[in-house]
């Protein structure tokens, strides 16, 4: 537990983590453990109407970026959403009320503490589908504004922690009462093919254990403990983005166990665990200290907001903390003796929470280097996607858990049928979302080249 924290805030109503998967609300009736997680998501949506709430601060997920974080200031977002895996459940309108002065607020003390943000505020920007099926689910008519904030895919524990103090000391400034909503999955395995939704379950035996396990804390109202094993949940269940997002909500809440817990549904969505939790403070709770536990201490220290308040920076400038981000981004780097070496300062591919995001990679033999059939597309086009082949094996996935293709062609018009054709070949079944792009030249004299991104 962070000793600085102060456990009291009054302006925290409830927290809540909750699934952000399509299913819930679009195909209830094709599943009854589906219909269950939005039987509970429409009861909490309930309560939260009836608590006094003035604003919902949510965190999801599935709204990546990359650069820093970002917040969603535009008053009413408006648009369509068709998840880009789940299409065929269909599609998802919505008009959404947000308060855009909290997130300029929120943005302006994450800059005070070193860490990049930026607010958007453009037509069709898009919002992910965990925000969107949470507030479409829990805000039917947008009585409470709301405030969304992304997930950084590279934020390590004390950023995350740090995003998370941030949001506390927003909230204590803006003086509103706030809900907080956590949009994760649990364990985050899918079944990567066509399943009978009605036969739907965890993928194993041992994600289940673990989501038990997780949602059996939860419910003691354990939240600090919970961020103190959620590497070992990410490690072991396949978590989803590691489970860093727990870090976020412990840090909103104040780093503590004093909560009532309350685990409203578990079930599965396509293999992945699902879970509706409600954490609400209670500051005379008796503790039972010999469940408490820490992973190890994050180097921090107490600094003053323009708000007056005390918030907490995690990104000072420590060695202990440059180097845990070190070697955690290290140990997420994938090279392959399987797969040509890259032709400049890369690695073939970086693991980031769930997700594997490859190098370009074109046809060149492992060893020598070699260009298979020169200026054939077809043979070039297999030997670039055996090399893929190669890379995803061995940093733990397979063609199979492909999710996205780019493709750099340098004769678009000689090539494109021919190269489609051996595609096909490949993930015609699978049916990743690609883009092609006709290009003058690549770094070697290739025909083409892949870009993918992949699911572990």
């Amino acid at each position: 537990m962070n000793p600085q924290s102060t456990i009291h805030n009054s302006q925290l109503i409830k927290a809540y983590l909750v699934p952000g998967q399509p299913h819930i609300l679009l195909a209830p009736d094709q599943n009854e453990g589906w219909a269950k997680l939005k039987y509970a998501y429409e009861a909490i949506g309930r309560e939260i109407a009836q608590s006094g709430a003035e604003l919902m601060l949510v965190y999801s997920t599935q709204w990546f970026s990359v650069i820093g974080h970002l917040f969603q200031v535009d008053p009413k977002p408006k648009w369509t959403l068709v998840d880009q895996n789940w299409y065929e459940l269909g599609e998802i309108p919505y008009e959404f009320r947000v308060d855009p002065e909290f997130g300029k607020l929120y943005a302006g003390l994450c800059k005070e503490h070193g860490m990049q943000a930026a607010t958007v505020a453009y037509h069709g920007f898009p919002i992910d589908t965990g925000t969107v099926v949470a507030l479409k689910l829990l805000n039917p008519d947008n009585a409470i504004p709301a405030s969304i904030v992304s997930c950084n895919i590279y934020a390590e524990r004390e950023e995350t922690r740090a995003l998370g103090f941030a949001a506390r000391a927003a909230i204590e400034a803006y003086g509103k009462k706030t809900v907080v909503v956590l949009v994760t999955n649990l364990s985050n395995r899918y079944e990567v093919a066509d399943i009978d939704p009605a036969h739907d379950r965890i993928s194993s035996q041992k994600d289940d254990e673990w989501n038990r396990k997780i949602l059996e804390m939860l419910g003691e109202g354990r939240l600090e403990d919970v961020a103190q094993v959620a590497r070992d949940f990410g490690r072991e269940a396949n978590a989803d983005m590691g489970f860093k997002a727990i870090w976020w909500l412990g840090a909103v809440m104040g780093e503590h166990n004093k909560y009532d817990g309350k685990v409203w549904e578990y079930q599965p969505v396509w293999g992945t665990g699902c879970g509706i939790v409600e954490l609400t403070p209670n500051e005379r709770k008796q503790i039972d200290w010999e469940k408490e536990f820490d992973e190890g201490p994050v180097p921090t220290f107490a600094a003053t907001s323009g708000t007056g308040l005390e918030t907490h920076n995690v990104l000072a400038e420590s060695p202990d903390v440059h180097r845990e981000s070190e070697m955690s981004s290290q140990s997420d780097v994938i090279r392959t003796e399987r797969a040509p070496k890259p032709v400049g300062p890369y690695p073939h591919a970086r693991r980031v929470g769930n997700f594997l995001f490859l190098s370009g990679i074109g046809p060149r033999k492992p060893v020598t280097g070699e260009i298979p059939g020169p200026n054939d597309i077809e043979v070039q086009t297999r030997a670039c996607i055996e090399n893929i082949r190669a890379v995803l094996e061995d940093a733990g996935s397979s063609l199979e858990k492909v999710l996205d293709v780019t493709v750099y062609l340098t004769d678009m018009k000689r090539d494109f049928d021919r190269f489609n054709k051996v595609y096909a070949e490949y993930f015609g079944k699978i049916q990743p979302t690609r883009t092609t792009v006709g290009v003058d030249s690549l770094p070697t004299p290739i025909s083409v080249e892949l870009k993918v991104i992949a699911s572990v």
